[in-house]
């Protein structure tokens, strides 16, 4: 099984990637890692994930308070967010489709 990301969430990554390693050199690989295994962990296990609402689940990032937001859908994932835990919930909505 594949995924995709919605651009919008993948713009979310990639601004977290920079974020953290503005920080700290390297944590932006980390980061970027753990949210890799986050989305390895929920193509393995599609269904094992906490429901948020209709098809949308969430895996949680190791280490980091992030989320990624995803469909699973016949043959790939559809990355939704990647979403900063305490910021602004509720807002990937209208990209559930």
């Amino acid at each position: 099984m594949n995924y995709v990301f919605h651009p919008e969430a993948e713009t979310e990554f990639n601004l977290g990637i920079d974020w953290y390693e503005t920080r700290s050199p390297g944590m932006g690989l980390r980061f970027a890692d753990e949210v890799q295994a986050s989305i390895q962990r929920a193509l393995a296990f599609p269904l094992a994930w906490q429901v948020l609402e209709g098809n949308i689940r969430r895996t949680l990032v190791n280490r980091y308070p992030y989320g990624v937001l995803y469909a699973p859908e016949p043959d790939r994932l559809f990355i939704v967010a990647v979403m900063h835990l305490r910021q602004r919930p509720g807002y990937w909505h209208n990209r559930a489709g």
